[in-house]
């Protein structure tokens, strides 16, 4: 991290955005843990790649607020400090509302804004992250892996090359474990032992 991003990540006043993300902490996820943390790790990812942008690291935190706790007052949002409503903004064009999964997905990759991208692809890759069959079925992570490739993917590419490599790669990795295993004896070793 260069001394710019030190000096952005320094003045960076997270606080009020974080005791509103506590709000999560009841909320379970599917594969262990709350939302809380979801939304941490989602930060924590933006930080890693050297994202500095007050707006989308505020955002990060509560991303899920709005879908998650419907009691949220949004004007709450909108009044944590000066950014509040370009925050309450980006929260709500990452929050799907009525539309299909698919709906959403082409509005963020067609029209999202590039705020709105980097946000959406840190929160796949920490989804990706904790994916796995033990909590999910074939079927499910198929279809997640493949609407990823479909839809993240390109985005990704848009806003960060490395946020798309490490998606590629986590894409790749879940793939591997809906492969049935394959025989680690080469069929000609097989032949000779009989």
């Amino acid at each position: 991290m260069n001394n710019a991003e030190k000096d952005a990540l320094e003045n960076l006043v997270l606080a009020p955005y974080l005791q509103k993300a506590t709000a999560l902490i009841g909320k379970r996820r599917r594969v262990g843990g709350n939302q809380f943390r979801h939304a941490m790790a989602t930060l924590a990812i933006l930080i890693d790649y050297h994202v500095t942008d007050p707006i989308i690291l505020k955002a990060s935190v509560i991303h899920d607020l709005l879908e998650d706790v419907p009691a949220t007052d949004p004007e709450e949002i909108a009044r944590i400090d000066a950014d509040g409503r370009e925050v309450l903004r980006l929260v709500r064009e990452v929050t799907r509302g009525r539309e299909s999964k698919r709906e959403y997905l082409e509005r963020l990759r067609e029209h999202g804004s590039k705020r709105a991208k980097t946000l959406k692809v840190a929160d796949r890759l920490s989804n990706l992250t904790d994916l796995h069959l033990g909590v999910f079925g074939h079927d499910f992570m198929r279809r997640y892996v493949q609407e990823t490739a479909e839809y993240v993917v390109p985005m990704a590419f848009e806003v960060n090359a490395n946020m798309a490599i490490e998606l590629q790669d986590l894409l790749e990795a879940r793939r591997l474990t809906l492969e049935p295993p394959r025989d680690t004896v080469d069929s000609g070793d097989a032949e000779e032992r009989e």
